[in-house]
This record gives structure tokens, sequence and C-alpha cells, in this order.
């Protein structure tokens, strides 16, 4: 990815919405996107045992794999729900924003790490370092995507 902090910064601004405007009562999720979001949270369980990030330790195949399950599991998600998924690089989400901004903004991030696992296995060319620790820190830890759940308080 040629500017993948830029698209992190670009994604954080979608989910970031998303969350904003459900704390704030602009968007009040029904009870499918609970479920929703609650499967996404179990299905993208990180299985690094409470270590943070970067996880330079693991193999690339794991590192790359934790990422790049998120984006099945999104699509997944969206199609479940009837959402679309949209590009998120350099376009400010729509307001109120909902689960389509959410789902956009995780699968904005996972997505290039289907790209990176495809390399690895076919070359073992992994991504650079800097873009697969700033995938982690995304997803991985305390007040991240990890913790998608606890950024609701309508359960």
């Amino acid at each position: 990815m040629e500017n993948f902090p830029a698209l992190v910064d670009d994604a954080g601004q979608w989910w970031d919405a998303a969350v904003e405007d459900a704390q704030e009562g602009r968007w009040v999720r029904d009870d499918v996107e609970r479920a929703v979001v609650a499967d996404i949270a179990a299905a993208t369980n990180a299985l690094h045992g409470g270590r943070l990030p970067p996880f330079t330790e693991d193999d690339w195949y794991v590192r790359i794999g934790r990422i790049a399950n998120w984006a099945g599991v999104i699509r997944l998600a969206a199609r479940a729900g009837g959402w679309e998924l949209r590009p998120v690089a350099g376009r400010a989400p729509d307001r109120p924003a909902g689960m389509t901004e959410l789902l956009s903004g995780i699968y904005a991030i996972a997505a290039p790490a289907e790209t990176w696992m495809r390399r690895f296995v076919e070359a073992r060319q992994p991504p650079s370092e800097q873009d697969m620790a700033r995938a982690e820190f995304s997803f991985s830890g305390p007040g991240t995507l990890e913790d998608l759940e606890s950024f609701f308080y309508d359960d």
C-alpha cells in the first residue's frame, strides 16, 4: 500500500464518526446492528494473549492473518445487514454516521492485509514493518477496534 498511514487516518475518521454519533444519540443502533457488532467482536478475537502490538515475535503469517481476517468478517457483516461498504480514502463520512461508515472504516484498514497475505504466501514478501505495526495498533489493544463493543452505550 503506497500510503497506508493516510488510509488508516481516513478510516479512523469514519469509525470515529460512527462511534461519536452513536454516543451522542445521533445514531441509535437497532437490534440487528447490535448483534452484528457483537458477532464482529466474537469472530475477530486476535488471540494475542493480552500482549500489546506490534507483535514482532509472531510469524508474519499470523500477524498478517489477524488483520486480514477482519476483512472477511466485515464483508460478511455488511452483506448480512445490507450495508454497502464505501471507499474512505480522501473522503469524509456522511453524518450522522452509522453502520455503513463504521464498517467501511474498519474494512479500509483490513482489506490491504488480504493483499499482504497473498504476497506473503506467493513470494514470502511481507508488508513493511511500519504498515504492519500501524494495522496492529488499529485493531489490537485497549481502546482499539478490539474493544469495539465497549464504544457503544446503547445495550
